[in-house]
């Protein structure tokens, strides 16, 4: 019997073959396949060629990938080796896997924190080999944690709607974003368990259409009532009335409330505030970045040309030569945000004020 896609495993590590497992996300719907990443050229690719997607699932990969690197780097004789000159080359290797990609920023959250670990068990005189294994610990508790932060805020955003409402979700912030339950998919997935019944609307999600070849797929195989349209129909099926809020994902939080998330999100935002549609982005807390203050200071990453005019196509769709502007996020305004959903509550305006508040509680 096959397996749903739903029943993989995201990111996984494989200690005796010291790799991170994941599915090639650029394959799917049409062929699950599961690769290796053993080396930080491979992790580096996976994560900038979008094989391993998802702000949490990027950060645990990363996570997973500064751990093996770390084992590479110890080798054979690890009790002989010296934490400076280990340390080192983590430094560059953690450095070189934060270049994949910009904007995410669980990436730099979790390589951060594998740092840290590092550095404090350093201080407390653990020998590099001992540093080895706690860095193993705190990868596996990342995934851990996503799975549990990804439940709190799917219970957090199921109260914020009822059943049988119609929702709406643009890009991929489902499972295959995640280690399990996804962030603004959550809500669905535990409405699902519970008899919900949601009818969702899931935005193809241009130009890598995330939203047609992952969301509509997982929530397909997961028994959920979906409906897949063009990004240009978000208007019609909010004005019809079909929609009763909208939930997406984030890549990254500003202080302020402003959020960026794949291109498309802050067209979904106007038009829901221009239909009354409650408009929710779920975000774990990693996700906000308080040493950013506004969305202008995000920085955009830039696509390849090739995604806009020829990846979906036998022939190219567009004038050779043609000028393409291709932005991978865009930033919503805060003030077309209804509600940024978190495992520690619902934070909601003014921002500034209640995600500080949050973090302050969560400590």
């Amino acid at each position: 019997m096959n397996k749903s896609i739903i029943e993989y495993e995201t990111v996984e590590l494989d200690d005796n073959d010291n790799s991170v497992i994941i599915i090639d996300q650029t394959r799917l719907p049409g062929k699950t396949e599961i690769i290796r990443l053993h080396t930080a050229q491979e992790i580096w690719d996976a994560i900038y060629l979008l094989k391993v997607r998802g702000a949490p699932a990027i950060g645990v990969a990363a996570a997973m990938g500064i751990y093996i690197l770390a084992k590479e780097i110890a080798g054979q004789q690890i009790e002989k080796v010296d934490f400076d000159s280990f340390y080192e080359k983590f430094k560059a290797q953690k450095d070189y896997l934060n270049s994949a990609r910009p904007t995410a920023v669980n990436l730099s959250w979790a390589l951060n924190r594998m740092e840290q670990v590092c550095i404090k068990a350093h201080e407390e005189g653990k020998a590099v080999s001992e540093i080895i294994e706690i860095l193993g610990r705190e990868a596996r508790e990342i995934k851990e944690e996503d799975i549990r932060v990804c439940k709190a805020i799917g219970e957090n955003g199921l109260s914020l709607v009822k059943p049988g409402d119609g929702i709406l979700t643009h890009c991929n912030a489902g499972q295959l974003a995640t280690c399990k339950y996804g962030t603004a998919t959550a809500p669905i997935y535990l409405g699902q368990e519970r008899g919900y019944h949601f009818r969702v609307f899931a935005d193809e999600t241009r130009p890598l259409l995330q939203g047609a070849r992952l969301t509509a797929y997982e929530l397909q195989s997961a028994g959920v009532d979906v409906t897949l349209i063009c990004d240009n129909m978000s208007a019609m099926v909010m004005k019809n009335g079909w929609v009763n809020a909208v939930f997406v994902g984030c890549d990254r939080v500003a202080a302020n409330g402003d959020t960026a998330n794949k291109i498309g999100t802050s067209v979904v935002a106007a038009v829901a505030k221009r239909y009354g549609v409650p408009f929710y982005v779920c975000a774990p807390m990693s996700t906000i970045d308080f040493n950013t203050p506004t969305g202008t200071e995000i920085e955009i990453e830039q696509r390849p040309a090739e995604e806009v005019t020829q990846m979906w196509y036998k022939e190219p769709m567009a004038p050779e030569g043609i000028k393409v502007f291709n932005p991978a996020f865009d930033v919503t305004d805060n003030e077309l945000i209804t509600a940024i959903v978190t495992e520690h509550g619902i934070a909601r305006a003014p921002f500034k004020e209640s995600l500080e508040k949050m973090r302050t509680n969560a400590k």
